[in-house]
């Protein structure tokens, strides 16, 4: 009988453990929304039509964390997930696309992302955020001699691992609570 406590306990500290990774990764996709405003209104690094779809992806792999924060039923965090994951992946073609054919390109005009923006039309409700103002290759900048898009590139494949990670934990934590008892 000593396994049904080791299998709560088990099934308590998974339920933490994911639950702390998804706050970590909500907040690594907000502080990468913060650190592009600032880059931006601050420092006047202007964004092209790519930057702004990459922000989009981070705030909705942020959002759909804190939506898996909140529901309990597997099957719903499951889905979650890889929703999450789908918009983490498109963040990192965002981010590859970006660098490979946009960025030593003058022009963005009617790109993929254009006509997404467009087509969303979050740059009308909000420009500030999500109004593209520059061609890819004037925004094209250098943090530590790294360009931009690749610094965003490494965070959303290491937000892709952990939202991986993170449906294990949760796959793990039912595996737990419905094991057999001896």
């Amino acid at each position: 009988c000593s396994v049904i406590p080791q299998a709560r306990s088990l099934t308590a500290l998974s339920r933490i453990n994911s639950n702390l990774l998804l706050c970590g990764i909500a907040a690594a996709c907000i502080a990468a929304v913060v650190i592009a405003l600032i880059s931006q209104h601050v420092y006047g690094m202007q964004p092209c039509a790519w930057c702004v779809l990459q922000r989009m992806a981070f705030l909705a792999v942020a959002l759909s964390c804190g939506l898996a924060l909140l529901i309990r039923n597997l099957a719903a965090q499951f889905f979650i997930h890889a929703v999450a994951i789908g918009y983490s992946v498109s963040g990192i073609a965002a981010a590859l696309w970006q660098h490979f054919n946009s960025a030593s390109s003058t022009s963005c005009t009617l790109s993929l992302a254009d006509r997404t923006l467009a087509t969303l039309g979050f740059d009308v409700w909000v420009p500030g955020l999500f109004a593209p103002r520059a061609s890819c290759a004037d925004s094209a900048v250098n943090l530590l001699g790294i360009p931009y898009e690749f610094w965003s590139l490494m965070l959303f494949v290491l937000v892709t691992g952990a939202l991986l990670f993170s449906a294990g934990l949760g796959i793990s934590k039912h595996r737990h609570r419905h094991r057999p008892l001896h």
